[in-house]
């Protein structure tokens, strides 16, 4: 598999969705509460560390031959994975000034982001 396929399908291992999922409600707990280091540290650190740990020793066959897999392979492109960001930064300032809507916003760009694909006209080339 090459670096950029592990890159890829990492983004769906379950340990990485799990540490994303995990990392994202402890931070903005702690953004809610201004801990702005902590809770930035709290938000980043962990999914990068994940990520790189998965990249360089994890086994993605499994996400590969999966129907998300599949899915991924096809609509995950830079631009998507962009919006995903955006959506969680609008959480982190919404945590930030105790915003609820805005988190809410957030999350919802980034859900759209993953479930976007059948929407788009050109799916990624594979």
């Amino acid at each position: 598999m090459t670096l950029r396929e592990r890159i890829l399908y990492h983004q769906i291992h379950p340990l990485k969705l799990g540490t994303d999922i995990l990392a994202a409600v402890v931070s903005l707990s702690l953004l809610w509460q201004h801990q702005l280091i902590l809770g930035l540290a709290t938000h980043f650190a962990p999914p990068i560390l994940t990520s790189a740990l998965l990249v360089s020793f994890g086994s993605f066959e499994t996400q590969k031959q999966s129907a998300f897999g599949r899915y991924l392979a096809r609509h995950m492109t830079g631009a998507i994975e962009a919006i995903r960001f955006a959506g969680d930064v609008v959480m982190i300032f919404g945590a930030w000034y105790h915003a609820l809507a805005l988190i809410a916003a957030g999350l919802l760009v980034v859900l759209g982001a993953w479930t976007s694909g059948p929407l788009r006209r050109r799916p990624r080339s594979q």
